[in-house]
C-alpha cells in the first residue's frame, strides 16, 4: 500500500511539474523583430499624438522634421545657420510635456556646445543647426532624439519629450 501511495505522489509530481504553465520565464518564447518593430511603431505613434496634443493647447506654430523634431524660429538672429564643428554657447530651459523643469541655465549657467561633437541630445544638436547667432527657439524632442528608453538616470523619465527653450548668447 505504502509503494502504491508512493508512486502515486511521484506521478502526480512529474504531471504537474511537466505542465507548460509552470514554465519559468527564461524558457518562454521572447517577442522576435516583427513584433518588437510592431511596438516601437505604436510608441513613436503615441508619441507622436502626444506632442501634437501639446502644439495644439499651446497653440504654437512648430514645424516637423523629416526625423521627428519639432522646432519653432522665434527670433531668427543674424548671419548663416550653424554647422558641424561650430561653437555656440547657448541659455537653455528643458521641460518636460507636463511643465516641470528639468534643467536650465539659470541653475548650471550657460552651455557650450560644438555642434555633431558635444555630447548633447541629438535632437537639440539638430535643433541648433536651424539657429543663428542671437536666435532663440523651441525644440519638442521625441524621445528617440532624446534620453530614450533610459532617460538620464536624474531629472529626465525613461521615454521622456523634451521642450527647450534655447537662446543663443554667443558663437566662437
Amino acid at each position: 500500500m505504502i509503494i502504491r501511495l508512493f508512486f502515486i505522489a511521484l506521478l502526480s509530481l512529474l504531471t504537474v511539474s511537466c505542465n507548460p504553465g509552470n514554465q519559468n520565464a527564461a524558457n518562454r518564447k521572447k517577442p522576435g523583430k516583427e513584433e518588437m518593430a510592431d511596438l516601437n511603431r505604436y510608441m513613436v505613434t503615441k508619441d507622436r499624438e502626444r506632442i501634437e496634443n501639446y502644439i495644439a493647447r499651446k497653440n504654437l506654430d512648430m514645424t516637423e522634421t523629416q526625423s521627428g523634431l519639432w522646432y519653432v524660429i522665434l527670433n531668427e538672429g543674424a548671419g548663416e545657420c550653424f554647422k558641424n564643428y561650430d561653437k555656440v554657447l547657448i541659455e537653455y530651459e528643458c521641460f518636460l510635456l507636463d511643465g516641470t523643469k528639468c534643467y536650465s541655465s539659470e541653475e548650471k549657467g550657460p552651455k557650450e556646445v560644438i555642434i555633431g561633437k558635444s555630447g548633447v541630445e541629438p535632437g537639440l544638436d539638430q535643433g541648433l543647426r536651424f539657429m543663428k547667432p542671437g536666435g532663440k527657439a523651441t525644440f519638442i524632442i521625441p524621445p528617440f532624439l532624446g534620453w530614450g528608453i533610459p532617460g538620464d538616470g536624474e531629472k529626465i523619465p525613461s521615454r521622456a519629450i523634451l521642450v527647450y527653450n534655447v537662446n543663443i548668447i554667443a558663437n566662437k
